[in-house]
């Protein structure tokens, strides 16, 4: 493929600011939105903003283009905030249903602990995968199995998924659940996964975490499974700085999903507890930088698409580089442009490509280290390894940031040129 570009921007000084790999993404909306809740006083966690980031977020998960702008209930001076305390409230969420919660792990280990995962369990989980994934699984004691990815998608593969399984039944080893992570922005392959897991009744956690946005031949993200979990941190699609949610189609499960992340406190005059619960409840303040955010939604995808493709509109002459694919039926958020260097082609590893970034001031990194090979997970039995095995050691993470502009990625783009062409 040809290059576009006609000139050579101005090599990088030490005086150009440092270029980050996903650095947050603001504007008016979610100032004026935080100054509303700050002045309201709902400062705590709960609040106004929290239900209607609910109700905003499970909109765009079921499918709405378009974000509606849900009126805040009124201030109640000095009164305790009991969100979907009645049953007119209650109802009044759009399917899915969302829990708005302090992260995406804290999504994840509740959706756990909903399906009934306890100590010895086992649950399969993708390998190539954010550390977070695996780790809410032994939050309750239970065991992670750590599948390979496949090469189409990157993410957990059906097939291996679908030969496993029967395996396992015999051993009397199934999993209790199975988490897919939708990986740098693309869903994992739904269909396959559903009709692999349906006969032994394993329930599916989307791990959604890096795909606000994706979709799936034509269903959005985080609607798949039996629940979904989101991401909001600081490097994510949106953020509210640190946030997360979980999804289901399920209103008992997300109600008692509230429930378990408010401490598990029981609707008396005094503290009544009668099961242990988690402070994982979203503040009213973080939530209404959400609802700035979410409105943005369709814009900051379309930026880091754009920034996909002129990457590889750039670049995509160079030896030996290849590009994340995304097969078709898929529409990836590009969260993160992600690139593979083939050793026997390149002429530049992934790491010497990183340090040449590095000295240039602009963040790269590596893409995940499966779990599997992790210190943290050796003993844990793996499925397959050697797909994920081959994208870590040949795969590298570009600045991708939504609110990137052309002249910072002519920075990137010219150390990549210097050192593959």
């Amino acid at each position: 493929m040809l290059s576009t570009r006609t000139t050579t921007p101005n090599r990088p000084t030490a005086t150009m600011p440092r270029l980050y790999l996903s650095p947050p993404h603001m504007g008016p909306d979610e100032r004026a939105l935080l100054l509303d809740a700050f002045d309201s006083n709902w400062i705590a966690p709960l609040g106004p903003h929290v239900d209607a980031f609910e109700a905003e977020l499970a909109a765009v998960v079921s499918g709405d283009e378009a974000v509606p702008h849900v009126g805040a209930p009124a201030i109640v001076s000095g009164a305790d905030h009991e969100p979907h305390g009645d049953a007119e409230r209650r109802t009044a969420h759009a399917t899915p249903h969302v829990a708005a919660l302090s992260s995406g792990t804290a999504a994840l280990h509740l959706a756990l602990r909903l399906l009934g995962v306890s100590p010895g369990d086992r649950v399969w989980v993708s390998s190539f995968t954010f550390a977070a994934s695996a780790n809410a699984v032994t939050y309750l004691g239970a065991t992670p199995v750590l599948v390979d990815s496949e090469p189409r998608t990157w993410n957990i593969d059906p097939d291996l998924v679908a030969e496993e399984l029967p395996r396992a039944a015999q051993r009397g080893e199934l999993p209790k659940a199975l988490i897919a992570v939708d990986l740098y922005g693309q869903c994992a392959d739904y269909a396959r996964l559903q009709a692999a897991c349906a006969p032994y009744e394993v329930p599916i956690i989307e791990d959604a975490a890096e795909a606000l946005g994706a979709r799936y031949h034509g269903a959005p993200a985080g609607s798949f499974g039996a629940l979904s979990a989101f991401s909001f941190n600081g490097n994510k699609i949106i953020t509210t700085s640190g946030g997360g949610a979980l999804c289901g189609s399920s209103q008992e499960l997300i109600l008692r999903a509230r429930a378990l992340a408010s401490q598990a406190r029981e609707p008396f005059p005094h503290y009544e507890h009668r099961e242990v619960g988690y402070n994982y409840r979203l503040s009213n303040l973080l939530a209404a930088v959400g609802r700035g955010q979410l409105r943005q939604l369709s814009s900051r995808v379309a930026a880091r698409r754009a920034h996909f493709e002129r990457y590889v509109t750039e670049l995509g002459e160079l030896p030996g580089l290849s590009w994340m694919p995304e097969p078709e039926g898929y529409f990836s958020t590009r969260w993160l442009t992600c690139l593979l260097l083939e050793p026997s082609a390149a002429r530049a590893t992934p790491e010497a490509l990183r340090l040449a970034l590095e000295a240039e001031d602009i963040e790269a990194r590596p893409l995940w280290k499966p779990m599997h090979l992790q210190p943290a997970f050796q003993g844990c039995q793996a499925l397959g390894g050697a797909v994920s095995e081959r994208l870590f050691a040949t795969g590298l993470c570009l600045p991708s940031g939504s609110a990137m502009t052309s002249v910072e990625q002519d920075r990137v783009i010219d150390v990549l040129r210097r050192h593959l062409a």
